[in-house]
């Protein structure tokens, strides 16, 4: 049985190895880290690679045209996956394009329009992800799953707008709505 002196020595001794290996890990990462990295400038600025993310423009379309693929190879589950996913980050983007430009109202109002503009344009492209979904949907005999996105629709794109009317549509040809929509460039 070890003496208390002992255990204290032991312990101290313990700390003081597994201290020294943590230091020697900490040391060879760091070497590690620097020899391999060109010197960092301080006041060097990179975007951010908009084409590989998947929270931007570019990766919302990829999925959409990711979806057509399968929706033209009859693998309707799989377009389902990617055409939510695409809704989803066209969805995100447009609140952060308005948060944006409402945080640049009344600053910069060039900013504040410029943002605006990307809301809508993303927002426009949520719609017909969304749309294309209900399609989709119908498409695998869910009505009750297209309904909810068709009226979505409807109430971001106006019932009058293109979109608007082919939703309504879709809602009529389902049976949801009972009589038809007429507008005057009809």
């Amino acid at each position: 049985m070890l003496s208390l002196s002992s255990k204290n020595w032991l312990n101290h001794s313990l700390g003081v190895i597994l201290s020294l290996g943590i230091l020697s890990v900490a040391t060879a990462t760091l070497a590690q880290s620097t020899t391999n990295t060109e010197p960092l400038e301080e006041n060097t600025v990179t975007p951010v690679n908009q084409t590989e993310s998947l929270l931007s423009l570019q990766g919302g379309e990829k999925l959409m045209k990711e979806a057509e693929v399968a929706i033209n190879a009859g693998n309707y589950d799989l377009a389902a996956t990617k055409l939510q996913q695409a809704r989803r980050i066209f969805n995100q983007l447009s609140n952060f394009y308005l948060q944006l430009g409402e945080s640049f109202s009344g600053i910069d109002n060039r900013l504040a329009e410029g943002q605006r503009a990307g809301a809508l344009k993303t927002a426009t492209l949520r719609d017909e992800s969304t749309y294309q979904l209900a399609l989709v949907h119908r498409a695998q005999n869910k009505p009750e799953l297209a309904v909810p996105l068709l009226i979505q629709i409807i109430r971001s794109q106006n019932p009058t707008s293109e979109l608007g009317r082919k939703s309504y549509q879709q809602l009529y040809e389902i049976g949801f709505v009972e009589t038809p929509f007429q507008t005057s460039n009809n």
